[in-house]
């Protein structure tokens, strides 16, 4: 590896698998600091050199705690990567009021509290790189029942957006990541889950996912972490406010 992330400190939710555990791998790789989060602290066994943290990215002083306590014995963040979300199946009537403010808390009103808590030392020392994972299914396409995932990964742009506009001239860069079909133990329970509910058997259900990429292949997490160091790295210092497809053509 070439270290492009020597002793950055990186904090990044949801790292207990899938994407967020492949962005904790890679950073390590490349020499950050990493401060690995998740609900279930028993999935962030294995990784490493990592700093591992229980954290409900739900909680507001769950999140505000953790970043004192981090600030304290690490210093100001240098990156921050927000990975938490769930994918809820349906269209507007499948979903209801639970299920709006289920998804909107946490897959964005859990990027809003990491970035109240996490932002203000990243402009003590004028600089930071904000990696958000939102989803091509957002501003960029839609596909079918996926009503309020698409709506919060849209959410995410703009937010991800608004950030890099108020702070670019105090240093700090904010970008989004846009996924398409990713191998991940999230997708695999959503292949189980959509087997189970429709009838088909999993293999079909998981060939109907490969089918709507492209490239005629999903798309795999350590992918996805490739991009997320180059965009946490300095080599992408004059990138911000971007929502960068890593997505096999699925928005072509």
């Amino acid at each position: 590896m070439t270290q492009r992330l020597d002793n950055k400190v990186a904090f990044v939710t949801a790292a207990g698998q899938g994407i967020g555990r492949a962005i904790c791998e890679a950073f390590i790789a490349e020499g950050a600091r990493v401060i690995a989060t998740d609900l279930d602290a028993g999935k962030l066994e294995g990784l490493g050199s990592a700093r591992r943290e229980k954290l409900d990215v739900r909680s507001t002083p769950a999140v505000e705690a953790l970043a004192r306590d981090v600030t304290q014995a690490m210093g100001p963040l240098d990156i921050l990567v927000n990975c938490a979300g769930f994918v809820h199946h349906g269209t507007v009537l499948d979903c209801g009021k639970a299920d709006w403010d289920f998804s909107f808390d946490l897959n964005v009103k859990s990027m809003h509290r990491t970035l109240r808590a996490f932002l203000p030392g990243m402009l003590s020392r004028q600089r930071g790189s904000i990696v958000n994972i939102s989803s091509a299914v957002s501003t960029i396409r839609a596909v079918p029942n996926r009503y309020v995932y698409g709506a919060t990964k849209a959410a995410i742009i703009g937010l991800t957006k608004a950030v890099a506009v108020d702070f670019i001239k105090q240093g700090i860069r904010a970008n989004a990541i846009c996924p398409g079909t990713i191998e991940t133990p999230s997708l695999d329970g959503r292949v189980a889950d959509l087997s189970k509910k429709s009838g088909k058997a999993l293999e079909n259900v998981r060939q109907d996912f490969v089918e709507r990429q492209p490239m005629g292949r999903l798309g795999t997490a350590a992918e996805v972490a490739a991009l997320a160091v180059f965009l946490a790295s300095d080599e992408a210092s004059y990138i911000t406010g971007q929502a960068h497809l890593v997505d096999g053509g699925m928005a072509l």
